[in-house]
């Protein structure tokens, strides 16, 4: 087949509009009929009605004596009258039938005496005291269900009690996804270099399912034309809806928009958003078919954008609104002109504002996703947002797990993802959301009022101690107190059985050794130039220095990986990806807490898990770790 460049760079807006106005009034919902008990969660495709009253007899409401109530025609407290068991008063239990002839319920407490023939009765019982008339719930007949109704749990017994035991829903639309690609791989198997595993196709189906569709995931199909060919045939003959991942893009191997295009109608191949622009819009045998990008962002955004107004159309519903709230943005966000942009964010409030703090933007970083509290958007022709900008943030989670959210901005550190599985484990929805930008950064963090605490490491090169300094520094007059987290050994992270035979930092210097650097700002940025400075060393003379990762777990993996020889990390990272280390020193990371935020139920709640023994004890297991003043202030 020939390679063809996108067609289009329309804002996706318009690109589904499209796609609905050529492809809605062909694709339309269909019924079938359902159990009513099997039908929670289903959508009606039909007003259902009552087909019998509820109650269908007049019932006792409470517990008492059934009675004529002309019979207490003139009875007072002056003049009580008895009536006779058994011909005037019988006893009923709530939810008993009234007896023939009966129109009224006296409750027992309302019985001045019980003899052995009779009732003593001291006030008149007006018609239909007590009793719940035929039809008191429901009327035969009577709308109980509108169309485009979710059922609930409640609405199965409604139905129920009005004889309804089966019900018109709409069909679930069968959703068929194709993981493509040479390079993919299903989860369960051994990979090589080069390999992709597919967590796309359960990612989207499990979406659709969501969404209250049918997924099915077709094996994976290679970039052969005539394999997918046969499969895409093969799909749109069973399928409501094409899911094809990967092969939208320019490559040599995207073959999706020309099988569109040659089995239905290509309609839109590229649309103005970011990550996610190649996405191909169309439709196979009349089925509404897509082509998402393969990296696992893009599919996930697009899937949002398009699939599930699809899945909602065919139940004959809308897609849901977002839930948004106003936000202030932590640090500056850059986007080029011309795309519209989904940034993933963390969210918590701190004091009386929200923040939300930016997270990774590559399309391919699955863990942006899984950390997100929310979604901000960059309008195509905006170039951004400053930073203490208050923006939309479309809210991923709900909101009273974000109101229990303590806000940690500063260095990373993996006790701080302990801390909040801990914090969570004791019944909180929230624990902690943490941004990695380092030490300095967390510190100014605190200072604009966007944190409630920040992890710092930052060593002083004129005294040698750790992070009171910079606090006077940078937060004069403000009360901030220091509690020690942990005690950490720094390493020099290199790969198994160190094959560089690095064991200083003046084999840093030597001809071809690949380093890897934190940011600067970070902690160990500022501990590893004052080590070079100790040593005569310049960052000229150091293969890398310019590279930078904004974790320890991010440095080891490109120790890992290959792309580097050596670089300044937690021994923990290191050992958490079996690699070996060299010792550099111990340093101390602390936790800056401004003195108002100690108040709050959840910080309190917090310092209690640091310094409980459990928590210690799980830290001390990830190694490279010492407690001996975990939650003690300075």
């Amino acid at each position: 087949m020939e390679r063809q460049i996108y067609l289009e760079n329309t804002a996706w807006q318009e690109g589904l509009a499209l796609m609905m106005e050529k492809l809605a009034g062909r694709c339309v919902p269909r019924n079938e009929s359902l159990d009513v008990r099997l039908a929670l969660h289903r959508i009606t495709g039909a007003i259902v009605r009552a087909k019998r009253s509820s109650p269908h007899f007049a019932a006792s409401a409470m517990d008492g004596y059934a009675i004529r109530a002309k019979d207490t025609h003139g009875i007072s407290e002056r003049e009580p009258r008895w009536l006779e068991l058994g011909i005037q008063a019988v006893q009923v239990d709530t939810g008993d039938p009234i007896p023939e002839g009966m129109d009224a319920v006296v409750m027992l407490e309302d019985v001045l005496e019980l003899g052995e023939v009779g009732i003593l009765l001291q006030a008149p019982v007006v018609p239909y005291n007590h009793v719940r008339p035929v039809g008191e719930d429901i009327v035969e007949g009577e709308v109980l269900l509108p169309i485009h109704h979710r059922i609930r749990p409640q609405d199965q017994g409604a139905l129920l009690a009005a004889g309804v035991l089966e019900v018109e829903v709409r069909s679930k639309p069968r959703v068929g996804i194709m993981p493509t690609g040479d390079e993919i791989r299903s989860p369960e198997s051994t990979l090589q270099v080069g390999d992709i595993v597919d967590s796309n196709s359960t990612v989207l189906a499990s979406l659709v399912e969501e969404w209250g569709g049918s997924a099915t995931i077709w094996p994976i199909t290679p970039d052969q034309p005539e394999k997918l060919e046969e499969a895409i045939q093969k799909m749109a003959a069973s399928q409501d809806i094409l899911v094809i991942i990967a092969g939208s893009s320019q490559g040599r191997d995207d073959y999706t928009s020309q099988m569109v295009q040659k089995f239905g109608t290509l309609y839109l191949h590229g649309v103005a958003i970011k990550p996610g622009k190649p996405v191909v819009l169309g439709e196979v045998q009349g089925k509404p078919t897509f082509g998402v990008p393969g990296y696992p962002v893009s599919a996930y955004l697009t899937a949002h954008l398009f699939l599930e107004p699809w899945v909602k159309h065919l139940q004959g519903l809308s897609k849901d609104s977002q839930a948004t709230l106003d936000a202030v943005i932590s640090k500056k966000v850059f986007s080029s002109l011309g795309s519209e942009e989904f940034v993933r964010v963390k969210v918590g409030r701190v004091g009386d504002r929200w923040v939300a703090a930016p997270l990774s933007r590559g399309a391919g970083v699955t863990m942006s996703l899984v950390r997100a509290d929310g979604m901000l958007r960059v309008p195509r022709l905006q170039e951004g947002f400053h930073e203490g900008e208050t923006v939309p943030v479309e809210l991923l989670r709900p909101i009273s797990e974000l109101e229990e959210t303590l806000v940690c901005i500063g260095s990373h550190d993996l006790t701080l993802d302990v801390l909040s599985s801990h914090m969570k484990a004791k019944g909180g929805q929230g624990g902690i959301a943490s941004a990695h930008v380092g030490s300095l950064a967390g510190i100014l963090s605190l200072r604009k009022g966007e944190a409630h605490f920040a992890g710092i490491h930052l060593l002083d090169p004129e005294t040698g101690e750790y992070n009171r300094s910079y606090l006077q520094r940078f937060l004069p007059g403000r009360d901030v107190l220091l509690m020690n987290l942990v005690y950490r050994t720094q390493v020099f992270i290199v790969p198994k059985g160190n094959p560089m035979n690095i064991k200083t930092l003046a084999d840093l210097a030597k001809p071809g050794i690949r380093f890897i650097n934190r940011q600067g700002g970070s902690g160990t940025r500022v501990l590893f130039d004052y080590l070079l400075q100790k040593q005569g060393l310049t960052k000229e003379q150091i293969l890398g220095y310019e590279r930078e990762e904004f974790t320890h777990l991010a440095v080891a993996v490109a120790v890992a990986s290959g792309s580097a020889d050596v670089g300044l990390g937690i021994q923990s990272a290191a050992e958490a990806l079996g690699l070996d280390y060299v010792f550099v020193g111990e340093e101390r990371y602390d936790l800056a807490i401004p003195q108002e935020f100690m108040r709050e139920p959840r910080m309190k709640e917090m310092i209690s898990v640091i310094q409980s023994k459990a928590f210690q004890d799980d830290v001390l297991a990830l190694g490279g770790y010492d407690v001996r003043d975990t939650g003690v202030f300075y």
